[in-house]
């Protein structure tokens, strides 16, 4: 009998790959052939045996394959001369940016595979048993490396994403450089200063993703104004320009040392006071809420309270109980500014949290802007999970 040279799907992922998704969960593939290596570029068709295009397999993740091309024929040779193509395509549609997030994975057809850039410094993640590999390494580092202002290129592993992949440790020294090594750099968002260090923070370091979610708060920021889970500063720092003073909060003391070594660096425009909480942010806002602190401006940011689909319905009270303080906390004609960062959590479902929290707390809420991530970290309309940041901007009565 002539072995099976395809992994085969079921008709359920076969019509989402048709309706353009990317992933297939592994529950939906119903057959293997036999010896396929983890990370293999891999044959996919549908259960009745009809091609669908070629995949990176993982051999541990819950998504057992992600699409990258419709040629099912596709090798791992001509998988890496795609890897070189879509790197230059995407490094190329953002290069004039000094601070950017130069490939985001699925987003510009590169599935596992995600880089930021800070200045003259990048920062490469490589995700999947299919990316983690030393030959894509060298692809990707092959194109980047033509940028003559990027120095230095440093991966840096997400050591949960690297346990659930089941990958070997990633290497811990630049992996390109012009010269010695720089690990750390100063970067410009929005007119502002920010340190960035390769070797602290969390997953690639900066949140550049809020870029213009930050300087369109700070367009209807006013008074006092409170930054809960503030990070190293964004959205405070941008605050603190128009505000009359600020409090920030974080449970990092790292972070915060950061954010007040962003403040020093941008003392010559930071004029108003900033004050750094390290502390949970639910027992703070009940603290205030209990003394009866009142604020003209509140940024909700926290991390992603749902990692996992099963984690939503968590989320959600979650969420809610942070906007639910922070409404109570609100001066009439209060702005708030509110986010999520989960793709788990939908912006409906998003919006409908907030609006019950807005209905428990007796406040009129005006929606003012619904805005996403920066254009760096673009949408696929057929691909949702893509679509994981959510920034609520309202007016509170």
């Amino acid at each position: 009998m002539k072995q099976q040279s395809f992994i085969a799907i079921s008709r359920r992922a076969a019509d989402r790959i048709r309706d353009g998704h990317v992933w297939v969960y592994s529950s939906d593939v119903q057959s293997l052939p036999e010896g396929i290596a983890p990370g293999a570029v891999v044959a996919v068709a549908d259960n009745r045996g009809i091609p669908l295009g070629a995949a990176i397999y993982s051999a541990a993740s819950q998504i057992a394959l992600r699409m990258v091309s419709t040629d099912p024929a596709l090798d791992r040779a001509g998988y890496l001369t795609l890897v070189r193509e879509r790197v230059r395509a995407s490094v190329s549609r953002r290069e004039s940016q000094a601070a950017c997030r130069l490939i985001f994975s699925e987003a510009d057809e590169l599935p596992g595979i995600v880089l930021d850039r800070y200045n003259d410094l990048a920062v490469l993640q490589l995700l999947t048993q299919g990316t983690a590999q030393a030959a894509v390494r060298d692809a990707v580092v092959e194109v980047v490396r033509e940028i003559e202002s990027i120095a230095t290129i440093v991966e840096r592993p997400d050591p949960r994403v690297r346990e659930l992949e089941q990958l070997a440790p990633a290497p811990a020294e630049a992996i390109f450089n012009r010269g010695e090594a720089k690990l750390a750099t100063v970067f410009d968002l929005n007119g502002l200063k920010f340190h960035y260090d390769a070797n602290a923070g969390q997953k690639t370091g900066a949140f550049l993703d809020q870029r213009l979610n930050y300087a369109a708060a700070a367009s209807y920021a006013r008074g006092r104004a409170l930054d809960v889970c503030t990070y190293q500063g964004g959205f405070a720092l941008h605050l603190a320009r128009v505000c009359d003073e600020v409090t920030a909060v974080d449970q990092s003391r790292a972070a915060l040392e950061v954010a007040d070594r962003n403040l020093e660096l941008n003392a010559s425009q930071v004029k108003k006071p900033v004050e750094w909480i390290e502390g949970d942010a639910f027992a703070l806002l009940r603290e205030y809420d209990a003394a009866n602190e009142r604020f003209d401006t509140i940024v909700l940011d926290p991390p992603a309270f749902a990692k996992t689909r099963r984690a939503a319905e968590g989320a959600m009270r979650g969420y809610k109980e942070l906007n639910l303080r922070a409404l109570r906390m609100l001066k009439p004609g209060g702005v708030l500014v509110t986010c999520s960062c989960s793709h788990h959590v939908h912006l409906e479902d998003f919006v409908a949290t907030v609006a019950a929290a807005s209905a428990d707390a007796k406040r009129r809420v005006r929606l003012l802007e619904t805005r996403a991530a920066a254009p760096d970290h673009p949408e696929v309309l057929t691909l949702p999970e893509t679509r994981y940041l959510k920034c609520l901007i309202t007016r509170v009565d």
